[in-house]
């Protein structure tokens, strides 16, 4: 052992509201590597509300967890993390230093995701949402988004020296898209997405319009709206992890299907990302695991019929509820693929049981692991002919009513429905 450093670990319970101190964790190298120890604090696994933060794998127990995953981090913890583009603004601001998952944590704001905070003492660390935007802030974020973004393309930009001020490193959910999260004035959380300059069409619009076509096909999805700054069109999308009170804010418990399937950051670990896996953890963990388990399977057919193939397991989470046991959080972070392939699109994740092309975004493919949700072949057919029909006959329209253009829906027109969908299909 070379050195340690560590933090309280504070979660704010599902029934009574309170926040406590539940844990200790601590980062420690160890040989090459680093290794991550959590213990839940014995007063804590004496409370009789007490709940874990991760039920998989950090159960309620009395015992010392270690990890070398992730660098040392516990799923349930990186998840609280700044996603990308926050962990690009924290190492802006620690440019010459070299940062551990442990520093990418702490350095997240307090607006981070889900019910969790952390403190180098067992006080419970204030939770101040002065800094966090109002919608008039906004154009001054989206600058400085776009500021932050041209610097990493070596340009020089006048707002480089407000970045700081504009841009909080938070853990929204929504990986390397510009963003930055704001509260309106009734107090509720957003997320507020920027365009990107390698953007292929217009985000904001096709995103919301796919939220909306999902829900249309039942899938449960957050609240979003489009806010108009001159010539950008920005996406809001409501935080679904937290929401206004009168003396505060719910916080509600977040974890990926990431962390749930105990998967590290390499290559070889992709070889887990499986929808038919998280369907089993849902019906062992869920408060309604045959509800769960069907919406997933909705989710992963949505994903073939538009071709949202970046669908890997960070973008899947469950949320913890008011009683606290979890279910499966609302979809997000719904986008088309560039792929523009006619019989072969793959999902990032295993959803059937072709053999040697499991992850293969084909209804065939798709039916083949019915069972694994609780649905048998015609259950599943059915539901997959229903969705179908809808994202078919309605996609343009929902493009249109977000504000999309003729061209806007000719540019994501490749990804509906794709010839390659019904291969092998009894009526193709």
């Amino acid at each position: 052992m070379i050195s340690k450093e560590g933090t309280f670990v504070f979660v704010q319970l599902p029934t009574t509201r309170e926040t406590v101190i539940c844990a200790r964790y601590e980062l420690q190298e160890v040989g090459d590597g680093l290794m991550g120890r959590f213990v839940y604090g014995r007063t804590y696994l004496d409370r009789s509300d007490a709940v874990a933060i991760d039920p998989v794998n950090l159960p309620l127990r009395d015992t010392e967890f270690t990890t070398t995953k992730i660098e040392g981090m516990f799923g349930a913890l990186r998840d609280t993390a700044p996603d990308a583009w926050g962990r690009m603004v924290i190492e802006r601001r620690n440019r010459g230093r070299a940062l551990n998952e442990l520093d990418y944590l702490l350095g997240s704001s307090n607006v981070r995701v889900g019910a969790l905070s952390y403190g180098p003492g067992q006080e419970v660390p204030a939770l101040d949402y002065s800094n966090v935007h109002s919608l008039d802030d906004l154009e001054a974020a989206s600058n400085a988004a776009d500021a932050l973004q041209g610097e990493i393309e070596g340009e020089e930009h006048p707002l480089l020296a407000d970045l700081d001020r504009v841009l909080a490193p938070s853990s929204a959910m929504g990986g390397a898209r510009p963003k930055t999260v704001i509260m309106d004035r009734d107090g509720q959380l957003w997320v507020a997405k920027f365009p990107s300059r390698g953007d292929r069409w217009n985000n904001a619009i096709i995103e919301a319009a796919y939220l909306s076509l999902a829900d249309e096909c039942g899938i449960a999805v957050p609240e979003s709206r489009i806010i108009k700054l001159g010539a950008r069109k920005i996406l809001l999308v409501k935080r679904f992890d937290q929401e206004p009170e009168n003396d505060g804010s719910i916080r509600r418990l977040f974890l990926s299907a990431h962390s749930l399937l105990r998967l590290e950051e390499s290559v070889i670990d992709r070889l887990g990302w499986s929808y038919l896996d998280l369907s089993h953890l849902l019906r062992r963990i869920s408060s309604a695991p045959a509800e769960d388990s069907t919406e997933l399977f909705r989710r992963m057919v949505f994903n073939a019929l538009v071709s949202n193939t970046d669908d890997h397991p960070r973008n899947h989470a469950v949320l913890g509820t008011n009683a606290g046991s979890w279910r499966l959080s609302p979809a997000y972070d719904l986008a088309p693929s560039t792929d523009r392939s006619l019989d072969d699109r793959n999902l990032a994740m295993t959803c059937g049981l072709t053999p040697g092309r499991g992850r293969w975004a084909n209804r065939l493919n798709l039916v083949s692991g019915a069972q694994h949700f609780g649905l048998d072949a015609d259950e599943a057919n059915t539901l997959v002919t229903g969705m179908k029909e809808i994202v078919v006959g309605r996609w343009e329209e929902h493009v249109r009513r977000h504000g999309g253009t003729a061209q806007d829906c000719r540019n994501i027109a490749h990804a509906i429905a794709y010839e390659g969908f019904e291969y092998g299909a009894p009526h193709s």
